[in-house]
């Protein structure tokens, strides 16, 4: 039995009254393959983000997760979800551990399975010796560890990535990034990462530019290069976003 395609994304379209955010995109992803998406400010990665976990209601077009619609199979397309979004959405004043539990009721998991998800994902991270800490005691590195722990206590076919890095020193960078990129390589996982830092998208990846709702590349990085006529990502994305910031 062949496994569905993590994410599915046909002829998908939103606006904000007369502003057109997202026009008619379509892209794939496969289990195990790690996708950067690349945009400048206001290029609709915010808002791709919202369609795919329901935040907003796309009007047009589809959206598959695992081979369930995310209209008309809800809550089976978002149980193969995991999100890290970039404001950090942890309880400040509630320990490493409660904020973990929490999120293993919210799945209907069992004290006995949540306890050893949340010591394997902890210990991956290197946390688990912080568990009892609040999350106010931690660092901006140390919380987006615990903020992608949680996101993973379920076993996702998909991790969903905003901006996680924004904000953290190079070295608390480089682990996260290092770190998500086994995950997708050992577990078969697929991820979805929005980036601003063209230094985050490694030789194997799949990368999208998206600019102005609409994507410009879409491809690994060899076939990004050949696209563009250029050698580096950078220059890609420069030559496609016509320089605009990421």
């Amino acid at each position: 039995m062949n496994t569905p395609i993590a994410l599915s994304i046909e002829d998908l379209s939103f606006s904000y009254g007369k502003k057109k955010a997202l026009d008619r995109i379509n892209f794939r992803i496969q289990p195990g393959e790690c996708t950067l998406l690349l945009g400048p400010n206001g290029a609709g990665k915010s808002t791709l983000f919202s369609l795919i976990t329901r935040l907003y209601d796309s009007r047009g077009g589809n959206i598959e997760l695992c081979g369930f619609n995310i209209k008309r199979q809800t809550r089976k397309a978002l149980a193969k979800l995991g999100v890290v979004f970039q404001q950090t959405t942890l309880d400040m004043d509630l320990s490493v551990m409660q904020n973990l539990r929490y999120h293993t009721a919210l799945h209907g998991m069992g004290r006995k399975q949540s306890m050893l998800r949340i010591q394997e994902e902890l210990e991956r991270l290197n946390m688990f010796n912080r568990r009892f800490e609040k999350i106010r005691q931690l660092n901006g590195g140390h919380r987006r560890r615990v903020e992608i722990a949680r996101a993973l206590l379920h076993k996702p076919s998909l991790l969903l990535l905003d901006e996680p890095t924004v904000g953290l020193d190079v070295p608390s960078r480089q682990d996260i990034v290092d770190h998500v990129h086994r995950l997708a390589a050992e577990e078969n996982m697929a991820v979805l990462w929005a980036s601003h830092l063209i230094d985050e998208v490694y030789p194997d990846d799949h990368v999208i530019v998206l600019d102005k709702g609409r994507i410009k590349a879409n491809g690994t990085v060899n076939e990004v290069l050949q696209l563009t006529g250029t050698s580096t990502i950078k220059d890609a994305f420069n030559k496609l976003t016509q320089g605009a910031q990421a």
